[in-house]
């Protein structure tokens, strides 16, 4: 993600040049570099509380891989058992194309492709929306940016992107603030605004960053709703190499199917 943002996951995943801002493509590439090309798994864990302190508990596994450059993400579902079985997919299309998602829920039974409205929807009850998942899993790409001041945190170096979508209209946010760490290019901390407001906030302690090989990723994050007053914290176990996984897993037309 692997120096890994939240869903596991690739938020060092295909990004996007700027070659009129070379520092900031530069940072870019540093995280798009530490994307391991073989094929991964991890475990993971969403707990969601929402307002009134209801709690809410999913688990699964991640996987991911790198084909020809682009990015192959998908979360499985497998308790409780109500939900058992749920799927989502995104598969990278290159520069200039809109990534595609899917989601397979088992009360439906069938595959959807995510677009439009559908994208702002939660995922799977969490705090995050299936757009975000998307957003977050390839680093933000198909957005346009900038590098701002950098920040400091817990006594680390950030660097601080500020992002624009490049289609505003079908866009759930105006504007995201990106903070990566300098030393292991490992994104801490990301700010959702609608306008001027701060709408989700993206968060990982210091603490949460561990080794994993010559990688790093995040143990645990935690994504906040600061107008609906909930919030999902998601954990994450070590990288470990896939060997005698399908590459169906990838496939719209089977990636909720067993391996």
């Amino acid at each position: 993600m692997m120096k890994h943002l939240g869903l596991l996951l690739p938020l060092a995943m295909a990004l996007p040049a700027f070659a009129g801002d070379p520092a900031f493509d530069k940072a870019y590439r540093c995280m798009r570099a530490t994307v391991p090309s073989t094929l991964r798994v991890q475990d993971i864990q969403f707990d969601s509380t929402d307002r009134a302190g209801g709690t809410r508990m999913l688990r699964g596994k991640v996987y991911a891989t790198v084909e020809k450059g682009l990015a192959r993400v998908s979360i499985r579902i497998t308790a409780p058992a109500n939900v058992a079985g749920a799927a989502y997919l995104v598969r990278e299309r290159g520069a200039g194309q809109e990534d595609d998602m899917f989601v397979y829920l088992p009360s439906v039974g069938r595959v959807r492709h995510v677009t439009g409205a559908f994208a702002n929807g939660s995922l799977l009850g969490t705090d995050f929306s299936y757009a975000e998942t998307k957003l977050i899993q390839n680093a933000f790409s198909g957005a346009d940016g900038k590098l701002e001041a950098p920040e400091t945190l817990d006594g680390r170096a950030l660097q601080v992107f500020s992002l624009l979508p490049k289609s505003p209209k079908t866009s759930a946010y105006s504007r995201v603030r990106v903070h990566m760490d300098d030393k292991t290019c490992v994104p801490l901390k990301a700010d959702f605004y609608q306008g001027e407001t701060l709408r989700k906030q993206l968060a990982a302690p210091v603490t949460a960053l561990k080794p994993s090989g010559k990688y790093w990723f995040l143990s645990e994050i935690d994504m906040r709703d600061l107008v609906e007053g909930s919030h999902t914290t998601i954990r994450i176990g070590a990288a470990a190499e896939a060997t005698g996984i399908s590459k169906g897993l990838f496939d719209p037309n089977s990636f909720y199917q067993g391996n």
